[in-house]
C-alpha cells in the first residue's frame, strides 16, 4: 500500500526538502534533499559535520550528527513551492543529541503532555528593514522614514507596502492566521502579527519567519534584521512571547478566569510568578546575547521611550515592565528579544512557570505606574528587582538555577554558559570606535 505521507508529497509537487536545523544560537542550518531520496531521508536523516555547524559541543573528530526530520511541521516555502522546509530533532550514534535545542524542547513539552498540558505560545517579532549606505553601513533603508516618532506611520508603512503584503500573503498561505501588521518605534521596523499555537509548533514557526522575512527583503534588494539593538539611538528589536497553558484533551485556556482580577486564573498568577522569580537567570535565554542588554537599558530614544523592560515586575497593558496582561487568559514576557532561540528561551520559560505553580508563588501586588519615570531610588525602596545589566551577570544567575538547569539539562547548561561566557570574553577584548573616540586623544 502506499504511504499516504509520500502520496501527498507527490501531489504537492515537492522536488527538494531543506532538512533543517538550529544549533545554541538559533541559527538555522540545512541539507538540500531530492525528494527522490525522501525513504533514504525518513530513515536515515541526514546528516552533518557539528563541529561546521555551530555550537553544538562537538569537534572535528565527532562523529556526524543527524537531523531527523519532524514531518508534522513540513512547511513548502510560498515563493518555492516545489522547495519544503522540515525541522528536525538531532542525534548522534541513534541517539538523542543533548545539546539539540529542539531536543531539549520536545523534552520539556512530553513531560507537560504527560501531566494533560498544552504550552501556548504567540510570538509578536519586530525586526528593521536596512540597506548599505556609500560608507559600507548598513543603516534604514527609507530616508524618508525620519520621524521621530513613527510608530504607526502610514506613509512608511506604505512605502513598504510591497514588501509587507508579500509577506502577509505567504504567512496567509501557509495557514498562519496573521491578523495584523504595522510600522514599530523605531525608523524603518515593523512587527507581524498571527495566531498563537502549541509551543513546538510555534518555535518552528518564528524560526521559519525569521529566515523568510530575510528571503524576502533580499528579494527586495534589502536586508532585514533582528538584532536586539543595532542602533544606540532608535528602539530595539524585541520578540514578546504571549503564553498559556491548556488543557491537553479539551484545549481548555487555564490561564483564563473571567471573574478574577486581570482575566488571570489562580494557576496563571502561580505561573507567572514563576516566571518572575527566575527572571534574572531567565535573561541569558531570552536576552542571550551581548547586545541585549543595550536593549534592557532605562534610558530612551529619540521616540521617549525603549519599550523594553528593565524591572522585573507585571501589571495591565503597562509596556514599561517585564510581563504585561494584554487580555484575559494569557501573560506576555516582554523581556525576550530578537536574538532569543525560541526552542531554549520557550523550555526555559516552561521550566520556570510550572516551578511557580508547584510552589504555589505570589506575584505579589500588580504594578500600574510608568517605571520609566520612577527614580533608582524609589526603585530600591519598593524592593522592584532589576534585570541583569549584562550578559556576565546574566550568565552568573542561569549557573546558579537548579530549575532551569534540570529543564535544559545540566550537561548543556554548562556547555552554554561556556560558549557565552567565550563571547562575553571576545567582547571584553575588543575596542569600539566609542573608546577610540572618547579616549585616544585624551591622555
Amino acid at each position: 500500500m502506499d504511504d499516504p505521507q509520500s502520496l501527498s508529497i507527490s501531489e504537492n509537487g515537492i522536488e527538494f526538502f531543506l532538512c533543517a536545523f538550529v544549533e545554541l544560537a538559533g541559527t538555522p542550518k540545512a541539507k538540500l534533499v531530492p525528494a527522490s531520496h525522501i525513504e533514504e531521508m525518513k530513515r536515515e536523516g541526514a546528516g552533518f559535520a557539528g563541529f561546521a555547524a555551530g555550537d553544538l559541543n562537538q569537534g572535528p573528530h565527532d562523529p556526524d550528527v543527524v537531523s531527523v526530520p519532524d514531518f508534522k511541521s513540513l512547511t513548502i516555502l510560498p515563493w518555492r513551492k516545489n522547495v519544503a522546509w522540515v525541522p528536525g530533532n538531532l542525534h548522534v550514534n541513534g541517539q538523542p543529541w543533548p545539546y539539540c535545542p529542539r531536543t531539549i524542547l520536545c523534552r520539556n513539552l512530553e513531560d507537560l503532555r504527560r501531566k494533560g498540558l498544552v504550552l501556548q505560545v504567540g510570538i509578536e517579532a519586530e525586526f528593521m528593514l536596512l540597506k548599505k549606505n556609500d560608507l559600507g553601513n548598513y543603516v534604514p533603508w527609507d530616508p524618508l522614514d525620519a520621524a521621530g516618532k513613527p510608530c504607526y506611520d502610514l506613509g512608511a508603512l506604505y512605502r513598504n507596502l510591497d514588501f509587507m503584503t508579500a509577506l502577509l500573503r505567504y504567512m496567509q498561505e501557509l495557514g498562519w492566521n496573521p491578523y495584523a501588521a504595522d510600522h514599530e518605534d523605531a525608523n524603518c521596523q515593523f512587527e507581524v502579527n498571527w495566531v498563537y499555537a502549541d509551543a513546538l509548533t510555534s518555535a518552528d514557526r518564528h524560526t521559519f519567519f525569521k529566515w523568510m522575512v530575510r528571503t524576502v527583503a533580499e528579494q527586495h534588494s534589502l536586508w532585514a534584521t533582528f538584532m536586539p539593538k543595532p542602533f544606540a539611538h532608535l528602539t530595539g528589536n524585541g520578540a514578546h512571547f504571549h503564553l498559556s497553558l491548556a488543557e491537553a484533551e479539551t484545549g481548555r485556556n487555564l490561564f483564563l478566569d473571567t471573574s478574577a482580577e486581570f482575566g488571570l486564573s489562580t494557576l496563571g498568577q502561580w505561573f507567572m510568578a514563576g516566571v518572575l522569580h527566575h527572571a534574572k537567570s531567565l535573561s541569558a535565554l531570552t536576552s542571550p546575547i551581548v547586545n541585549s542588554y543595550k536593549r534592557l537599558v532605562p534610558g530612551t530614544p529619540r521616540s521617549g521611550a525603549t519599550w523594553a523592560p528593565v524591572y522585573i515586575t507585571y501589571g495591565p497593558s503597562n509596556r514599561t515592565q517585564m510581563i504585561r496582561l494584554p487580555g484575559p487568559g494569557r501573560i506576555e514576557n516582554r523581556a525576550v528579544d530578537g536574538a532569543a532561540n525560541p526552542y531554549l528561551a520557550v523550555a526555559a520559560l516552561l521550566a520556570a512557570g510550572l516551578d511557580g505553580i508547584e510552589k504555589k508563588m505570589d506575584p505579589g501586588a500588580a504594578n500600574t505606574s510608568n517605571l520609566y519615570e520612577v527614580e533608582e531610588s524609589d526603585v530600591a525602596q519598593r524592593g522592584i528587582r532589576v534585570l541583569p545589566m549584562s550578559l556576565r551577570e546574566a550568565l552568573g544567575e542561569l549557573e546558579k538555577d537548579e530549575i532551569l538547569t534540570c529543564a535544559l539539562g545540566r550537561d548543556f547548561t554548562s556547555y552554554y554558559v561556556r560558549v557565552k561566557n567565550e563571547e562575553w570574553r571576545q567582547y571584553q577584548r575588543n575596542v569600539s570606535n566609542w573608546e577610540i573616540e572618547r579616549y585616544l586623544m585624551a591622555f
